[in-house]
């Protein structure tokens, strides 16, 4: 008798603490983006690779201070591919990141596979928005657009505790 209480305890436990560790990773976490209005979407010029922000519309983004990596944002713009690609640097090798499934707007499989075709255009954010990080802009033939962070050639170097490379920014204290 006491045997079934034991295991009747330890799986109750164990149900308890997955619930929780799904809660924490897919809600407890994430909070809206409040927009500014104006500089939520900036992409990196080509003539001086500065952020400039860009005209958009419907902006919505999330972000957690857990990671550098959890901000995802879908947005709008009336600008067009190719203007996009004669005045704003390019980014090689996007990834989107998944987001949680009740932030809708953002469908990460949609992206990549639209990246992967052609269809979508990946530019550069900023640059080591935070360090090591740098913030991805794609757009869509239709003008949906959508950011998110990824880890660069620095932070890849960085996180996993070697030197950075020539040509990375100095490693913040701490």
């Amino acid at each position: 008798m006491n045997g079934k209480i034991v295991g009747v305890f330890i799986l109750m436990t164990a149900l308890v603490a997955g619930v929780a560790l799904y809660v924490f990773q897919v809600y407890a976490f994430y909070e809206p983006v409040d927009a500014s209005g104006s500089t939520d979407v900036e992409m990196t010029l080509l003539a001086n690779n500065q952020p400039e922000a860009i005209l958009y519309d419907n902006f919505q983004a999330i972000d957690a201070d857990s990671s550098p990596i959890r901000y995802r944002a879908c947005f709008t713009t009336t600008l067009s591919q190719p203007l996009l690609t004669e005045t704003y640097k390019s980014y090689d090798a996007p990834v989107p990141k998944v987001a949680p499934g009740w932030f809708d707007c953002f469908d990460a499989d949609e992206i990549g596979a639209a990246l992967s075709s052609g269809d979508a255009l990946a530019f550069l954010g900023t640059e080591n928005i935070h360090y090591g990080i740098d913030r991805v802009i794609a757009v869509m033939p239709d003008g949906r657009g959508f950011a998110w962070h990824q880890i660069n050639q620095c932070g890849e170097v960085v996180f996993d505790g070697d030197p950075a490379p020539a040509g990375c920014p100095p490693q913040p204290e701490g």
